[in-house]
């Protein structure tokens, strides 16, 4: 596996990391533990040392599985989690980016993490009632006491980049990109370019859609976030095969799979982008993994953009309430 820097920050990680809370949170009932432990581990063994985890994930129960899993492999490793949420009675009860809370809550990222200090700490999302300048002062606080090594935002808008770069520098911002969701390159991607910022996508595989596995026909639990998804309504799902049968084409190819090219794309947009696919399955890991040995060329590339750009995809990402967290 080779090695990425995030920007001109100096953290090097592993070309693709391991998005972690589909383990504890979000698709559905979490995983056994022990399971998931192994999973984490084998990722190890296999070159992996970018790790994502949040508080909220759970709540709690992510970092607790992330600390775990990864406290005898500790100098290895990048661990990155989040910060940004009230949790009342273990359930998200709004944001909350004041400065006393994150300098309270980053002690029980601390213990549960299993480290001395934070590799890279992110602003879950963008709080409107706090300016970003105390946020960044308060994490800029943490990193000069060797609480945190790196800080970052997630989801954020460009002002709010800039504003928070110019307190102290953002080693990356976190946010939605992939074949099935583009906007980053809209204005996103030139501004971490200009500031010499990384970028870290989830969900690079469309939370799955780009495996091509789900058609009309699929169907989600209430406790897996797709069931609320507009992109993942039974219509939506069924008028985006489109997409599916163009990376096909492409994989075929190749000799790849959907989600090999889906990773691959992404890491050929720029040399400073380290997707974080997340999955529960050891084959998967290994699929996902296999990306890295999938180059495209540039001309391979210009065409799929070129096909792709034809191809209007329906259905939102987010209702709209979750939407409006993203972009300040």
């Amino acid at each position: 596996m080779q090695k990425r820097k995030l920007g001109k920050s100096g953290l090097e990680v592993s070309e693709i990391g391991l998005g972690c809370m589909g383990m504890s949170y979000g698709y559905g009932p979490a995983s056994d533990k022990q399971e998931m432990i192994s999973l984490i581990r084998e990722a190890v063994d296999r070159g992996v040392t970018f790790f994502d985890t949040a508080e909220i994930y759970g709540p709690y129960t992510n970092e607790e599985l992330v600390g775990e899993a990864l406290h005898p492999y500790r100098d290895q490793v990048v661990i990155a989690t989040k910060f940004g949420f009230n949790i009342q009675d273990g359930k998200q009860a709004g944001m909350n980016s004041r400065p006393e809370h994150i300098k309270k809550v980053v002690e029980g990222s601390l213990k549960r993490l299993k480290v001395e200090a934070i590799d890279l700490y992110y602003q879950h999302r963008v709080d409107p009632d706090v300016p970003i300048e105390e946020v960044a002062g308060a994490v800029k606080d943490l990193i000069q006491e060797g609480k945190v090594k790196h800080w970052g935002l997630s989801e954020a808008g460009v002002k709010t980049i800039r504003r928070a770069h110019a307190v102290h520098p953002l080693a990356a911002v976190q946010s939605e990109y992939s074949l099935w969701w583009r906007r980053p390159e809209e204005e996103l991607l030139p501004t971490l370019e200009e500031l010499g910022i990384g970028f870290v996508p989830f969900s690079p595989l469309g939370k799955g859609y780009l495996t091509g596995r789900f058609d009309a026909n699929a169907t989600f639990e209430s406790s897996d976030l797709r069931s609320i998804l507009p992109r993942f309504t039974p219509e939506a799902l069924e008028a985006n095969r489109v997409l599916i049968d163009l990376l096909k084409k492409v994989a075929e190819q190749k000799n790849a799979t959907l989600a090999q090219i889906a990773l691959a794309w992404l890491l050929a947009q720029k040399p400073w982008i380290v997707p974080i696919p997340g999955t529960r399955k050891l084959s998967r890991l290994e699929e996902n993994l296999g990306a890295a040995n999938v180059k495209l060329t540039p001309e391979e590339v210009r065409d799929i953009n070129s096909a792709t750009s034809k191809i209007t995809l329906m259905g939102a990402r987010y209702p709209e309430e979750l939407e409006k967290r993203t972009g300040l």
